[in-house]
């Protein structure tokens, strides 16, 4: 199930990508998913015909090779090989700030609702799981206040606290 995060809500979406192994022929549809060695092989040709082409990118790969053709990706699909392999949501925050990435970041792999709020706060905005919509925005939001700065650009918590000590109107008592 391919879940997405739209202007604050999750919803379940009809996926028109298809995920392409290295061995396997090209099908005709127009989007499709390929690992980042195939893409450095066969990626300027399909972009240059006009398709949709998203990367998927493993722990081990270096998301600095596609820095210049980022634009014209659909999207980065991170790869969770095992739910406890955090590396995605460094590179997830790498697309999002360093590099500036505004298309779909998806989780692919072991993908747990578990790991809903860190991913949201990390950037990506699309979810391959096997729970519905509502259960994964319900894990998504499990937590009020935030600790750190992310990608998903939320005030930390001294912020708030901050601003409702200069502002006499919003303390209580």
């Amino acid at each position: 199930m391919l879940i997405r995060l739209e202007n604050d809500h999750f919803h379940t979406v009809d996926d028109r990508f298809t995920a392409v192994g290295d061995d396997e022929a090209l099908p005709d549809s127009d989007a499709v998913i390929l690992s980042l060695a195939r893409f450095e092989a066969e990626g300027t040709a399909l972009l240059a015909a006009g398709r949709d082409v998203g990367v998927r990118v493993g722990p081990a790969d270096r998301v600095e090779a596609l820095v210049d053709v980022l634009p014209q990706l659909a999207l980065v699909a991170l790869d969770f090989p095992k739910y406890r392999d955090g590396r995605a949501y460094s590179t997830a925050v790498l697309l999002r700030d360093r590099y500036g990435f505004g298309g779909e970041v998806r989780a692919v792999g072991d993908v747990l609702v578990d790991q809903a709020w860190n991913m949201v706060r990390c950037g990506f905005d699309a979810f391959e799981t096997t729970v519905g919509p509502n259960a994964w925005a319900a894990a998504a939001r499990r937590y009020r206040h935030v600790y750190q700065a992310s990608a998903d650009n939320r005030a930390p918590a001294f912020a708030e606290r901050a601003t409702k000590a200069r502002d006499p109107a919003a303390r209580v008592g």
